[in-house]
């Protein structure tokens, strides 16, 4: 085989491939802008400007801590209840970065704290099923997390410009947008009763009794390490 032919095989393989991660990554972007939307209308109504919105979005980049700051925001904001609650909301990044680390390893040096900036829950969901089949690469990751960064920022900066017509996002569909996202993200890793089960049933128990008893968003830790902690022992075969 020529150079030539071997050059547009390559070629082709790689348009192929270009358009299936595209096809993998548009229906989170597009479920990204609609909570995006949401948070920015959201923002608005507490007082935030569309520069200051555009400003959280794209320092935080955090959608769950943002919705649950703006829920105890108040003026003059409490800087440290606010910081406190997101950090508790986003200690879940260290098991999902963790779960991620394996695949990163082979990455070009000093790219992984990079990747773990822009890392969220429909990136990491993505990437550790992408992952799991051993197709994890950083032109893949990194063209999903720009987008998804890009589209965040965008839509809540639109929002906030937006927010007096969005004042009910019910009407519009909105307020579900993050939960279904969710939704189906979380059914991408169904494999089962016998394997997903036990996790899936630890982590919702622990959810729930912890944010039913425990102020603050401690209910999202306790739920993603209960749920761990259960895929460990399972794995190890202690729970079946």
């Amino acid at each position: 085989m020529s150079d030539d032919v071997r050059k547009t095989a390559r070629g082709d393989s790689l348009r192929a491939e270009a358009r299936a991660d595209l096809a993998a990554i548009a229906p989170v972007v597009i479920s990204v802008a609609a909570y995006g939307l949401l948070l920015g209308a959201l923002a608005a109504q507490k007082g935030l400007s569309p520069l200051e919105t555009f400003a959280m979005s794209a320092l935080v980049f955090a959608g769950s801590a943002q919705f649950v700051a703006l829920d105890l925001w108040s003026v003059p904001a409490a800087v440290w209840t606010l910081g406190a609650t997101a950090l508790v909301v986003n200690l879940r990044h260290v098991l999902m970065g963790a779960a991620l680390a394996p695949a990163m390893r082979s990455w070009p040096r000093g790219l992984a704290p990079v990747a773990v900036f822009f890392m969220a829950d429909e990136n990491w969901a993505l990437s550790l099923r992408r992952a799991a089949e051993g197709r994890l690469g950083p032109a893949f990751y990194m063209a999903m997390a720009l987008a998804l960064y890009g589209t965040w920022t965008a839509s809540t900066t639109l929002g906030s410009i937006l927010g007096s017509g969005l004042h009910d996002p019910a009407r519009w569909g909105l307020d579900f947008a993050f939960t279904a996202v969710f939704i189906v993200l979380v059914m991408g890793f169904w494999r089962g009763p016998r394997a997903s089960l036990p996790p899936w049933a630890a982590a919702a128990a622990a959810a729930v009794v912890v944010e039913a008893t425990v102020p603050g968003a401690w209910y999202i830790l306790a739920g993603g390490l209960a749920g761990s902690l259960a895929g460990a022992l399972q794995s190890r075969g202690v729970v079946s």
